[in-house]
């Protein structure tokens, strides 16, 4: 909106320019680098200063300003946008011989016996969007639509805060169309969904849906409310500005400019550099904060690029290699209940076998009673299941149109079908559980068990499932005590275990009796007692006979405790069988350093660390445990406030973003080093 300078002070120019600026770099830092730079109620402080000025005085507003991000007046509908640039489809590969063979038709197609460079980066799950500036300011957005013509969706991308309204240059170019992916994070999604339920409205299926459906949206002011993210991964239309030799330095100028680009992208020679970049984001896929569906291959070179040109509508310098799918189509066939640990029962759906992401579906948990109604799923409908990763798959919806007639709706049992015990669930909770304890359950005893001897717990190598319940089934073992009573003849007769295999066990088992009060907290099966809390009941109370005589406000004094940890707590150890499990423990060996930890020197206190690779002798965990031990912090990502990284072999992005910010790179040694010096002052 242009404004008359003359009737404005010049002070309130100077101040609303300083704000625009000073909110837009911080947008930079939060969306572009991943580096937050001040806390967000300072964020908040800014935004409200410059909506202040800007009310004073209207005509300072700008298109451009942070302020115009909230959205305006609902859409009558999206108008149609012919784009100046074909948005073309990649065509896809699946396997390892599709990938050799795109290799050697780039090879082929510019005459060359020597390896190609390749650019490769992430396919991202998301709604793919052409964003035009003019002269470096945002005039419009559009989705890819059939490639040829989308929506303009500009009023509610201008709500999107990862994406500036001004690019950050000099002299931008007179028309630029940046390509790219807008997205939502898997956190951002979680949230969104439980603010759906907590309003008793639809949850969305996935990321894409709930990325798809929030730029859709009529009215921008429902856009802005959720939390989009963009990535951009290619160009269209260039006027005024010289394009980069290489799609490498295209994406390196335009996180020059202010758009964001993801970290995960790297060059790759020929067709085993590809497949060796597609294996390392596979092992890395879970843990990444948003879906992907594979990787994208792309000629580095744009001379190259244009010399391979085109084919059927999609280029052939570039090539999409797809992950397995990650969502398919079954049936129900029945749906049961899974006890657990601490008595929850999880209905179960009994799938006709199903491929999700390389793994064959049986089983796909449908969480709780309430969810089972809330996406009305009955034995015998057709579903979509979703399994991410390590993620145990879930039900997500059913194909209401594929509903047999003698569909059943699932009815929750009146007892436990492993005990018989009643089954009850409190008013306030949405889960229900068997009554009978880990004393009359064996599905709870054998849960605790597996809880206890976990490797953040106890950390027992060897105990495994099969063995667990062969040490329950035949009751060998009741409680957790008892593991420490075990004798060589009495595992060695069970199935599939020598004298070898019983002795190893053994070993593992008394190994174990020395840990950390932390541990062993965690290793109780508390409910809701998870290992921060755990951590942090044992820095507070210094040792368990502490811990056993708190009452509800001494708990309550713990940082990461509430009431209904409180509760809780107070619920297990009121329980004079718990008691009595804690000092048979102790009395079998069990043992952990006591002493106020508080009264401890903790020379590391107010450091925090990043550990990336592999480390020569330590495990991730044991360096963690060691430096929270002496008083640090243990962070997972790299930011300007990590005091030190801690580097193995094989670290990946987060040494480069240690040694881009600065942030001091350390490797075991001098870890060690460090923590011997904490042991001597502490002596």
């Amino acid at each position: 909106m242009p404004h008359d300078s003359t009737a404005t002070p010049p002070d309130a120019l100077e101040q609303a320019a300083r704000l625009r600026a000073e909110i837009a770099r911080h947008n930079h830092a939060y969306y572009v680098l991943d580096n937050p730079t001040i806390p967000d109620a300072e964020y908040d402080r800014l935004f409200r200063e410059l909506q202040t000025l800007e009310q004073a005085h209207p005509e300072l507003i700008t298109s451009d300003s942070p302020t115009q991000r909230v959205g305006g007046a609902p859409l009558p509908q999206f108008e149609q946008v012919r784009h100046s640039a074909p948005m073309l489809s990649i065509n896809n590969g699946f396997s390892d011989d599709d990938i050799v063979n795109f290799d050697r038709r780039v090879r082929e197609g510019l005459k060359l016996e020597t390896a190609v460079e390749y650019n490769c980066e992430l396919k991202f799950d998301g709604l793919a969007i052409n964003l035009r500036y003019e002269h470096g300011l945002l005039v419009q957005a559009a989705t890819r639509g059939d490639g040829t013509t989308g929506e303009n969706v500009t009023a509610n991308i201008r709500t999107v805060r990862a994406i500036p309204l001004r690019l950050q240059m000099d002299n931008p170019p007179a028309i630029i169309d940046i390509r790219g992916e807008v997205l939502m994070f898997k956190g951002d999604f979680a949230r969104l969904n439980a603010r759906q339920r907590e309003a008793g409205q639809r949850e969305f299926a996935n990321p894409r849906n709930a990325a798809a459906g929030s730029l859709r949206q009529l009215d921008p002011r429902i856009t802005a409310q959720r939390s989009l993210r963009f990535f951009a991964y290619g160009i269209g239309v260039l006027e005024g500005a010289a394009l980069p030799e290489s799609h490498a330095a295209l994406l390196d100028w335009y996180a020059q400019i202010g758009i964001p680009v993801a970290a995960e992208r790297r060059a790759a020679q020929g067709a085993e550099g590809l497949l060796t970049f597609y294996r390392d984001i596979g092992l890395r896929r879970a843990q990444l904060p948003y879906e992907i569906d594979g990787v994208v291959y792309k000629v580095n070179r744009v001379a190259q690029q244009a010399q391979l040109g085109f084919v059927s509508r999609a280029p052939r310098f570039a090539l999409a290699h797809k992950f397995p799918a990650e969502e398919a189509m079954t049936i129900v066939q029945d749906i049961g209940v899974q006890v657990g640990r601490t008595g929850a029962l999880t209905p179960v759906a009994r799938l006709a076998p199903v491929l999700v992401g390389g793994v064959t579906v049986t089983n796909a948990t449908l969480h709780n009673e309430d969810e089972v109604r809330r996406k009305d799923i009955q034995i015998g409908d057709t579903v979509i299941v979703r399994r991410a990763g390590d993620v145990i798959p879930e039900v997500v919806s059913f194909v209401p149109e594929l509903r047999p007639a003698d569909a059943r709706p699932f009815v929750m049992p009146a007892l436990c079908p492993v005990c018989s015990s009643p089954i009850v669930r409190p008013e306030d909770e949405a889960v229900a559980r068997c009554s009978g304890g880990w004393v009359k359950c064996p599905a709870q005893r054998k849960g605790g068990l597996l809880h206890f001897v976990s490797r953040r717990a106890m950390d027992v190598e060897g105990l495994g499932d099969q063995l667990v319940e062969q040490l329950v089934d035949r009751s060998v073992v009741t409680t957790a005590a008892d593991l420490y009573r075990l004798g060589l003849t009495s595992l060695a007769s069970l199935d599939r275990m020598a004298d070898k295999s019983a002795g190893n066990v053994i070993k593992a088992i008394q190994k174990s009796k020395s840990t950390t009060l932390a541990r062993f907290i965690y290793a109780l099966g508390i409910r809701h007692v998870g290992e921060s809390t755990a951590k942090e009941l044992a820095r507070h109370f210094g040792g368990i006979d502490a811990l056993l005589k708190a009452d509800e406000a001494q708990l309550l004094d713990v940082a990461d405790v509430g009431p209904v940890v409180a509760r809780s707590i107070l619920q297990f150890l009121a329980d004079p069988m718990n008691v009595e499990l804690i000092e048979q423990l102790r009395a079998n060996g069990v043992h952990w350093e006591e002493g106020a930890s508080e009264a401890r020197p903790k020379p590391l206190a107010g450091l925090t660390f990043v550990l990336t690779g592999t480390l020569p002798t330590l495990s991730r965990d044991e360096a963690a445990e060691r430096i929270e031990g002496a008083g640090g912090k243990v962070a997972g990502s790299v930011s300007k406030k990590t005091s030190y990284l801690v580097a193995g072999d094989d670290a990946g992005s987060k040494l480069a973003k240690a040694e881009t910010l600065g942030v001091p790179v350390i490797d075991e040694a001098a870890l060690l080093e460090m923590l011997h010096q904490t042991k001597e002052s502490e002596a």
